[in-house]
């Protein structure tokens, strides 16, 4: 059964004025092929929906029952097709981002500032979540964005670069190596340091990175937060390393970062989403806020 919407108006337009000429200004039709929609119609379902004579024109039973779920379907279709024009219009819209939590303390709440004044219609949640977490919810479509460091190759998953995020050395107020600009990583690890605990990917990168530069590093305390390590910094239980991008956080718990060398520990950030899958209008909107306010010249 092949019935058109062409038919369904022309059919909702007729019952609703009772008058072929004045529906046929509602459809936009000539009265001929008004009534070729409707000979279509009647024959696709079956049998007759309105009844003419030369001076009257009434709905069939049939047609009583059909005429409310005509109307209804037609308003439901315009909905739609008005909901799909917003949404590619921007005017409305729904993004779940996903995003390492020391992205989304530190630096997504003022890209999400600025998109959120360019389309205050759009609504967004934010999944805070670990950096291996972020990459499983976008490759199981849980969310459409992610923002991590680089997972290097992984199947069905685009990588989109931001930025290097060079970690930095966090101390407590008074510490002797604050008088330094630079700090050498083996003056760090010789003291008592405060990582997270296994598997953080940010742990996992510290540790390989030096071991490859031949520095074993001695734990004192492990924790899962980076907001905990940053308390626990300043209150003088050890020193830390952290992404340079907690920076601000660090400060506002009370401690200080000095940049890292001999060897620097860095990986890329960026925007994570699947390679198959077509953005939303919004989505893709937001993920070209990120690489506007982020990546590098």
């Amino acid at each position: 059964m092949n019935v058109t919407l062409k038919q369904v108006r022309a059919f909702v337009a007729i019952a609703r004025t009772g008058s072929f000429a004045e529906a046929c200004g509602l459809v936009h039709l000539s009265q001929p092929a008004l009534s070729i929609a409707i000979k279509n119609l009647e024959e696709t379902v079956g049998g007759k929906l309105l009844t003419r004579t030369t001076r009257t024109l009434a709905l069939t039973p049939e047609g009583e029952s059909f005429y409310p779920v005509a109307k209804r379907l037609l308003a439901e279709w315009d909905d739609a097709l008005n909901d799909l024009h917003q949404r590619f219009s921007l005017s409305r819209g729904k993004v779940s981002i996903a995003a390492m939590p020391s992205f989304a303390c530190n630096l997504l709440p003022q890209a999400l500032h600025r998109f959120r004044i360019k389309f205050p219609a759009i609504n967004i949640t934010i999944n805070d979540v670990i950096a291996e977490d972020v990459v499983d919810m976008v490759r199981n479509g849980r969310v459409e964005l992610g923002v991590t460091f680089d997972p290097g190759e992984v199947e069905g998953l685009r990588f989109e670069r931001l930025f290097e995020d060079r970690f930095v050395a966090v101390f407590a107020t008074g510490h002797p190596l604050l008088e330094q600009a630079v700090v050498a990583m083996p003056q760090l690890v010789s003291s008592d340091l405060i990582l997270l605990q296994h598997p953080s990917t940010i742990r996992a990168l510290i540790e390989n990175q030096l071991a490859s530069a031949g520095i074993t590093l001695r734990t004192a305390f492990e924790t899962h937060q980076l907001a905990t390590i940053g308390r626990m910094v300043a209150t003088g239980l050890g020193v830390s390393i952290v992404p340079s991008l907690c920076t601000e956080q660090m400060q506002e718990l009370g401690a200080h970062c000095r940049p890292l060398t001999a060897p620097s520990v860095s990986r890329r950030v960026g925007v994570l989403t699947r390679q198959r899958y077509p953005l939303s209008a919004a989505s893709d909107a937001l993920r070209q806020e990120l690489i506007s306010a982020f990546r590098n010249p």
